[in-house]
């Protein structure tokens, strides 16, 4: 049963897509456009659900307002495995059924890519994080939401209680964002020592060779036939004994079950919802401090944005360390004063936003 439920900020549309001649199942959340025409991602997998694209349309909403965009929050899902043949086509076909949804803008999410953009963009000229050869500002490529990640782990450190020098971190996902996270948080001192993806993760105390570590994920498939750690199952990196944990995948992976298990003193939500309600609940209790999605990962949609805009790189990685470090001192003041969780600190930062501009409609 689909849970989606209605409030002041929406969402305004939801809509299913079904193609039986092309096997194409997909779902359309616009959450809110008072701020402008809604960006979010375009989100591939089988066991993808409305009710799932509908929280990720929200945190949307709350990304691109926090971040100062002029876009509201959106989110589409294509029910489908992205390794299955026949990709290009779904994406082309779906681009096709949402040419009269003006007021969303694609981009890329998990399971698809600026090449996934460029059909996209191809069909109804409309998307960002397309291919440089066209124009585009790959987020990927340039590891925009990682370059944030490590931004705002720099701000939230110290509240955190940790020198960012010498922390040590662990990555869960090590698709795009977890692997840029990963080399500018290195950049920037930090150590890592722990990884994990879908086949397992990869722990070595001392610190895992970046550079080795991608080549080998990148020639097998798996971070698991790294040779220099110890391989646990894959959900052994939630609770490896690090300062910092970065999780970079799938929702709710941190839960009520394991959150009591976790070591780190400082959580970046590199994915979106990654952890549910209740274990951030228990993680404050805890003192550890998480730093919520649509505060931390907002490096991708503003680098999105910026070129929608019209906007050189450059611009881009400025607009991305100005507004996620602001954002972070914001959430951490803030939490401070009103002594209450970071994700409800920050929730009340960016509604407001919404709501003062929901203003100015005819309703």
């Amino acid at each position: 049963m689909c849970e989606i439920t209605c409030d002041e900020l929406g969402p305004a549309k939801v809509i299913q897509l079904y193609s039986p001649k092309e096997q194409l199942r997909a779902v359309v959340v616009v959450d809110n456009t008072a701020l402008g025409p809604a960006i979010g991602g375009v989100r591939m997998s089988s066991r993808l659900t409305a009710e799932e694209v509908w929280r990720l349309a929200r945190t949307m909403t709350l990304k691109n307002s926090i971040a100062g965009l002029p876009h509201g929050g959106a989110k589409a899902g294509i029910i489908a495995d992205p390794a299955s043949p026949g990709k290009e086509r779904r994406f082309r076909v779906f681009a096709r059924m949402i040419r009269n949804l003006t007021e969303y803008i694609p981009g890329p999410d998990m399971g698809c890519d600026e090449t996934a953009m460029a059909w996209i963009h191809d069909e109804i000229g409309r998307s960002v994080g397309l291919p440089e050869e066209i124009g585009g500002l790959p987020l990927d490529k340039v590891g925009a939401t990682g370059y944030g990640l490590a931004e705002c782990a720099e701000v939230a450190a110290s509240a955190a209680g940790l020198e960012l020098k010498g922390a040590r971190v662990a990555v869960q996902g090590f698709g795009s964002v977890g692997k840029a996270a990963a080399r500018f948080l290195a950049d920037k001192g930090a150590v890592l020592v722990a990884v994990a993806d879908s086949q397992g993760t990869v722990h070595n105390p001392d610190g895992l060779d970046l550079p080795e570590l991608v080549k080998v994920k990148r020639e097998s498939g798996s971070v698991v036939k790294y040779s220099k750690g110890n391989i646990l199952p894959a959900d052994a990196v939630i609770g490896i004994d690090c300062h910092i944990l970065i999780p970079a995948a799938t929702p709710d992976v941190i839960h009520e079950g394991n959150a009591e298990t976790i070591k780190a003193r400082l959580i970046l939500q590199g994915a979106n919802i990654p952890a549910t309600t209740g274990a951030e609940q228990i993680l404050h209790e805890r003192g550890i401090l998480v730093v919520p999605d649509f505060i931390a990962n907002a490096g991708g949609v503003i680098m999105a944005a910026m070129e929608y805009a019209g906007k050189a790189e450059q611009e881009a990685f400025t607009a991305i360390r100005e507004r996620i470090r602001n954002n972070t001192r914001l959430i951490l003041e803030k939490m401070s004063t009103d002594q209450t969780l970071p994700r409800v600190a920050a929730d009340a930062l960016a509604q407001e936003r919404v709501l003062r501009a929901m203003c100015y409609q005819d309703s």
